[in-house]
């Protein structure tokens, strides 16, 4: 089963859109991140996303989280929690 989700509740979670999420990464993220396999350029010293999705003690609500709070080296992008928890789900999806 699911493990209980700390810094969201449920509903928040199971509405996540991974499909909106990938939108918006190509829109907010893609500067910088490789988002998605058909992009070839980003950033040099970022981590793509699937780097990001295959760490050790990933979890989307902690990726959510890390985007709601002001993170330094990234610029501070006005997401909404959804958006947030969309953006989250969809790097969760690039999970091997």
């Amino acid at each position: 089963g699911m493990a209980p989700c700390v810094m969201f509740d449920v509903a928040t979670a199971l509405a996540a859109d991974a499909a909106h999420g990938g939108d918006l990464a190509r829109r907010w993220c893609a500067g910088c991140h490789i988002v998605d396999a058909e992009q070839k350029q980003a950033s040099a010293d970022v981590p793509p996303f699937a780097t990001v999705a295959n760490r050790g003690g990933f979890s989307a609500g902690k990726i959510a989280s890390f985007l709601l709070e002001p993170h330094p080296k990234m610029p501070n992008y006005p997401l909404s929690p959804n958006e947030a928890a969309d953006i989250a789900a969809y790097i969760a999806s690039l999970r091997k």
